[in-house]
């Protein structure tokens, strides 16, 4: 298994580092088919969140994996026009097992930023579900990740790693909290109608704030997501009239380029006689200048300024996080031992084939012989042992080489795979028998049989 997982995340570099290397959804089916081509590897998913983006690619067996992720980081850096010599400062991999428990772990949540945290999981079978439609995802990865969400799903049910939902989106609402002592008196403004801004919404609701605002580039979706909270729906363009009544301002899009500017947040600061104002960008790349901040009576954050809250967050989720590596461990072992027994599948094939070659022609042999008029019996007794005389010559062979060599332990595996008693001596000299089954190919060989003296085979 040829894994490797790379890419940056909030351990590993910092949101200015991350928001530059982010894929947009529309550059993500161009950038897969891209990287296939360009790093010449056989499968490729990505994941660009917030605050990860990551590859998971299968490389040729003929290359050096930590060779091929450091190139395909490479390329990263110059699709994202940046020097990889600086990304590669912040990049991470993993490779073959290590990879697949990162995977699971992602999906897990227990890399997130809030330990636990059920939104990646969506996220990650979202990149998944668009590697697949680009025609990236091979047998390998299409085996790979349905196992990994199986894990991770394992890790949701069989741990209270989910309870008490904590999030980017709780975090933000979390902080609100502290700055406001009576969120019943505040106003929200959240722009963006993702799953983030859903969860903020829900979260917001439950804390009880006087009203909400949703602002989308597009209003049909605002709206829907509107009516499922009580709230109201406006455009983009609206969010300068829609600040002068906002205390909570919580942004969460896709664009490239920042919503809000310093400008438009410092008019709207004035109109409001300086009354506070909190302002969450958990965007990535950041909807927010950055400039905003150094208003008075604004208080500006960005995902990583989120990281104390969070950290508060996760303590309480360490025990069951413990819980859910041995999950997740098991879950590998099992899978492992899965992808180590698809080995036998072509050596399986290659048998039955030569298997199925020996019986025709020895039944072309048998039919032109029953044409002349020989004796059926006799030619269905030579069939049977001509067939069984050629399935059994090249493990009797190997056996006496074995024994010859004092390989104990081939002996004796060949016994389980031979469906042989323990304690039974099988003769390794043919003789004559004709109760074998064609059919017992599929469990093992016939019994081992000896032939007369001075017989020769058909």
């Amino acid at each position: 298994m040829n894994l490797i997982a790379l890419g940056i995340n909030h351990n590993s570099a910092a949101v200015e580092v991350r928001e530059r290397v982010a894929f947009a959804p529309e550059q993500v089916g161009e950038a897969l088919g891209h990287a296939c081509e360009q790093c010449q590897v056989e499968e490729v998913v990505i994941l660009s969140t917030c605050n990860r983006t990551e590859i998971y690619a299968i490389a040729p067996e003929s290359v050096n994996a930590a060779d091929k992720a450091l190139e395909l980081i490479d390329w990263m850096a110059n699709y994202h026009h940046l020097s990889a010599a600086e990304l590669r400062q912040s990049a991470y991999h993993f490779e073959a097992r290590q990879a697949l428990q990162h995977i699971v772990q992602v999906a897990s949540g227990l890399d997130s930023m809030v330990l636990g945290e059920p939104q990646i999981f969506g996220q990650l079978k979202s990149a998944y579900a668009v590697a697949t439609e680009s025609g990236t995802v091979g047998s390998e990865l299409g085996r790979l990740f349905p196992r990994a969400f199986a894990i991770a799903k394992r890790v949701r049910t069989d741990t209270a790693i989910g309870e008490n939902p904590v999030s980017v989106a709780y975090a933000a609402v979390d902080l609100a909290r502290h700055i406001f002592s009576d969120l019943k008196q505040c106003n929200a403004l959240l722009v963006g109608a993702g799953e983030t801004i859903e969860l903020v919404t829900r979260h917001l609701v439950e804390a009880g704030v006087n009203g909400i605002v949703i602002a989308n580039r597009t209003l049909g979706r605002a709206r829907e997501l509107a009516q499922k909270f009580g709230a109201e729906a406006v455009l983009l363009a609206e969010i300068p009239g829609q600040l002068l009544d906002a205390d909570i301002v919580i942004t969460s899009t896709a664009s490239q380029l920042p919503i809000l500017g310093k400008g438009a947040v410092e008019q709207a600061v004035k109109a409001r006689k300086h009354r506070p104002m909190l302002m969450v960008d958990i965007a990535v790349p950041r909807d927010i200048e950055p400039q905003v901040g150094e208003l008075r009576d604004v208080y500006l954050y960005s995902v990583d300024d989120l990281r104390e809250i969070v950290e508060q967050n996760m303590r309480s989720r360490h025990k069951e996080a413990r819980k859910a590596d041995q999950i997740i461990a098991d879950g590998i072992n099992l899978y492992m031992e899965d992808l180590r027994s698809l080995a036998a599948v072509d050596v399986v094939k290659d048998y039955r084939r030569m298997a199925e070659q020996m019986r025709e022609l020895e039944l072309q042999r048998a039919l032109r012989a029953l044409s002349r008029g020989e004796d059926p019996q006799r030619i269905a007794t030579q069939l049977a042992r001509a067939i069984t005389n050629k399935l059994i010559h090249a493990p009797t062979t190997g056996l006496r080489q074995a024994s010859a060599e004092g390989r104990q332990d081939v002996l004796a595996h060949a016994r389980k795979l031979l469906g042989l008693a323990p304690g039974h001596q099988p003769e390794l000299v043919p003789e004559d028998d004709d109760t074998g089954d064609e059919e017992d190919l599929d469990i093992g060989l016939p019994a081992p049989e000896t032939k007369k003296p001075g017989h020769t085979l058909q």
